[in-house]
């Protein structure tokens, strides 16, 4: 599992498995959310096994599907909220990471955005998604 590091407090994962939990909990991270719709592919873990592996873990977890079609999704207000708690480290999760870095630049204060774009594009990320969203008018909240 290769974990993306955003901010100090943020990371963002391609999907992960049940057993993967436990090595996010070792690594510090505190909340997991889930960003990927459930069924997106055949082969994806339930969402209801990564629920379970989260409590006996000890991490609070978020079900907070989006896809591009609903980006910013109908969690976003929730879901800024969370990266925006420096107390609890997020690892944030769907199929690749991009829509949770696109999530994430999305959520941030529009005097920091530049700096969230050129740190999520350094790391591979494709902002499209995001671009759209505020070229649509779309602000974080």
């Amino acid at each position: 599992m290769k974990i993306v590091k955003l901010t100090g407090t943020l990371g963002v994962s391609a999907q992960i498995t049940p057993e993967d939990v436990a090595e996010i909990a070792a690594r510090g991270y505190r909340v997991l959310i889930n960003n990927r719709p459930e069924g997106e592919e055949e082969a994806q873990p339930a969402e209801s096994s990564i629920a379970a592996a989260a409590r006996d873990a000890g991490i609070e977890y978020h079900f907070m599907p989006v896809t591009h079609s609903t980006f910013p999704g109908s969690h976003f207000d929730a879901m800024s909220d969370l990266l925006d708690d420096q107390e609890r480290p997020v690892l944030a999760f769907c199929r690749s990471g991009t829509r949770c870095a696109n999530l994430w630049v999305a959520s941030v204060d529009a005097m920091e955005r530049e700096s969230a774009v050129d740190v999520a594009e350094q790391r591979g990320f494709d902002l499209g998604m995001v671009s759209r969203f505020l070229a649509e008018g779309g602000t974080q909240c």
